[in-house]
């Protein structure tokens, strides 16, 4: 646990959130600022800065994250639909907290990927 990130803390059960979905290696829960009618992040326990470096290190555990994102987007009623998995990888793409972590969002159309 890296004692300096916000979802190792959270996925230690210091800080409280509310949990979508949780197994042996990730943790699913509800972004405190939803960009979507359904806005949740779905993290591995495990610290790594980026999916990419998750998916150098860990492929298994990069597709333990995969799996929990779509049986949080089964669960969320999103699949009929469809929803956006994001992964922000880096200052330049948005990323704001330096844990690995995807975004399932959904619930409402989402519009375009990128505004310019």
């Amino acid at each position: 646990m890296n004692i300096d990130c916000v979802f190792c803390r959270i996925a230690a059960g210091e800080i409280p959130t509310t949990v979508v979905r949780e197994t042996d290696t990730t943790l699913a829960f509800r972004d405190l600022a939803p960009q979507a009618p359904v806005h949740v992040l779905v993290i591995p326990k495990e610290h790594y800065a980026d999916v990419a470096t998750l998916g150098q290190a860990d492929p298994q555990l990069a597709g333990e994250v995969l799996a929990t994102a779509a049986a949080v987007a089964e669960s969320e009623g999103l699949l009929a639909d469809g929803f956006r998995l994001m992964f922000n990888t880096g200052a330049y793409a948005g990323q704001e907290v330096f844990h690995a972590h995807a975004h399932v969002l959904g619930g409402a159309p989402l519009g375009p990927m990128l505004v310019r």
